[in-house]
C-alpha cells in the first residue's frame, strides 16, 4: 500500500501500529513516500514506529502548549473569543431600531455593531420578558 504520507493515515501512535500489524498479517506492506519508508524491510518497520512515537509526541506536545497558553492567558485576565458588545450600545440600536425608521441593519451600522449580535439581543430580551 502507498501513501503520501504516515500522518495522513492514522490518528495517533496506537492506531498506526494496529494498521501496521493488521497489514503485516495480511502480508501487505507501507509505502510510505515522504518519509521514504517501506515496511517490508527490518528497517523500515523499525522507522515507522520512530515516526510514529515522534508524531505522538508532537501532537501532545501542541496540546500541552496551548493548554498552557489559555492557562497563562486567563490570568492575564484574557477569557478568549469575541469582545462583549456594550449593553448601551445594544439599548441605542434597540431606541433606533424601534422608534424610528431605521432598519436593523441601518441602526446597527449607526451604534457600530453586528446585526446578529442585535437580533441575538432581541431575543434574549423578549425571552425575558416572556418569562
Amino acid at each position: 500500500m502507498v501513501v503520501t504520507e504516515l500522518s495522513r493515515m492514522t490518528r495517533s501512535l496506537k492506531h498506526l501500529l494496529s494498521v501496521v500489524e493488521d497489514l503485516e498479517k495480511r502480508k501487505v506492506s507501507i509505502i510510505s513516500l515522504r518519509e521514504n519508508i517501506d515496511t517490508s524491510t527490518a528497517t523500515g518497520r523499525c522507522f515507522v514506529s520512530i515516526m510514529g512515537a515522534i508524531a505522538q509526541m508532537e501532537t501532545e506536545l501542541k496540546r500541552e502548549r496551548t493548554t498552557a497558553g489559555r492557562k497563562s492567558a486567563r490570568v492575564r485576565g484574557r477569557t478568549g473569543g469575541r469582545p462583549k458588545t456594550e449593553e448601551k450600545k445594544l439599548q441605542r440600536a434597540q431606541i433606533l431600531y424601534e422608534n424610528s425608521d431605521h432598519t436593523a441593519k441601518e441602526a446597527c451600522q449607526v451604534v457600530g455593531i453586528g446585526r446578529r449580535t442585535f437580533f441575538y439581543y432581541l431575543a434574549a430580551k423578549r425571552k425575558e420578558k416572556d418569562s
